[in-house]
């Protein structure tokens, strides 16, 4: 072999300048696909309709790489009668939604698998202007969890893709996907042309590249256009939607007036300290926390009760679904119950 020589089981060849100016172009073509996070933004979104058959084949080869994992993390959630859905953003159980549909703070709410499995779950934080709200999972394991799209890159005439539990969580069929475009853009409002009716409120809609980029908000078949929340709203609320807390004024949830909540016990004084159980009311907070009567109620939230005054001061400042610990003493052996307030 020309310009080539062996040394035992060696071969040198003199032509590996060659490989030393094609290596870097290699590394060069290569390295931007590993490097990069973001998913390629795809070319459809920058033609004003399908011209053609391959365009039409993109979309789809788009929808079908990414819907698998986007189903999956799609939830129902039920609250009392109704039900609404969301969509897991993290391995430990945060859920977004709509705040309609967890209407309020520490509510709790039961969250539904796509296997059909149902969680207890507890709703964070809502942001009444606009219509966002967060629920965590309460029971532990791992979930599957889509990503935001924090970069905001979804732009105006973009295709996207909603999911939801249509009417309420069906098994045998499983969320809906509808398909569409988004012809409207706001800071606290996004619009699609994605056909949503009732049961898909606080749903997710996604863009091509299987990023969250918002919540549905408004929706209704009679409306045409549906509106949704931007996961920017989120975002900017994340802080404040952990913590539980109550953001901004309607229209979409009420904050819960001090002095609504309602426990549904009777007591009297001991003159031994503490306060005794003299009725259980049936169907109430109380009732549902196995409270019974004759049991003794020595605290409330850490302080001591002495008086059925003291009590009723107490629950004046709380409302529904404020949370309550009553350390209580039954037939002489100590106990704790926690209960949330119910609605008066």
């Amino acid at each position: 072999m020309r310009g080539c020589y062996k040394d035992g089981t060696l071969l040198v060849c003199r032509s590996f300048h060659v490989m030393k100016h094609l290596l870097p172009c290699l590394l060069t073509a290569l390295l931007p696909w590993a490097a990069s996070a973001e998913p390629a933004r795809p070319y459809v979104n920058d033609k004003k309709a399908p011209e053609n058959r391959q365009d039409l084949d993109a979309i789809q080869h788009a929808l079908t790489q990414v819907l698998p994992g986007a189903r999956s993390a799609t939830v129902c959630i039920e609250l009392g009668e109704g039900s609404g859905s969301g969509v897991i953003v993290s391995e430990d159980g945060l859920v977004l939604t709509a705040a309609h549909v967890a209407s309020g703070v520490n509510k709790d709410l039961t969250v539904v698998l796509e296997d059909g499995r149902k969680l207890k779950a507890v709703s964070l934080g809502v942001v009444a202007d606009t219509d966002a709200a967060m629920v965590r999972i309460t029971e532990k394991e791992k979930f599957p969890y889509v990503e935001l799209d924090r970069k905001d890159t979804t732009r105006l005439g973009d295709w996207v893709f909603a999911l939801g539990h249509s009417g309420g969580f069906d098994k045998e069929r499983g969320s809906v996907v509808r398909l569409g475009r988004l012809v409207r853009m706001a800071e606290s409002t996004i619009q699609s042309d994605c056909t949503l009716i009732g049961g898909d409120s606080g749903g997710p809609l996604f863009n091509l590249q299987g990023q969250l980029i918002g919540i549905h908000s408004r929706v209704g078949v009679w409306m045409g256009i549906d509106m949704h929340v931007p996961i920017q709203v989120f975002i900017k609320n994340w802080d404040g939607l952990l913590k539980a807390e109550f953001i901004g004024e309607g229209p979409f949830v009420k904050k819960a007036e001090k002095g609504k909540g309602f426990l549904g016990l009777a007591t009297e004084a001991r003159s031994e300290g503490g306060l005794k159980v003299t009725k259980v009311g049936k169907d109430t907070p109380a009732a549902k926390a196995d409270f019974k009567e004759d049991d003794v109620l020595l605290k409330l939230n850490g302080s001591e009760l002495k008086t059925r005054e003291q009590l009723q001061e107490a629950l004046k400042e709380m409302a529904e679904g404020d949370p309550l610990e009553f350390e209580v003493l039954r037939a002489d052996k100590p106990l704790t119950i926690k209960l949330k307030l119910g609605a008066r």
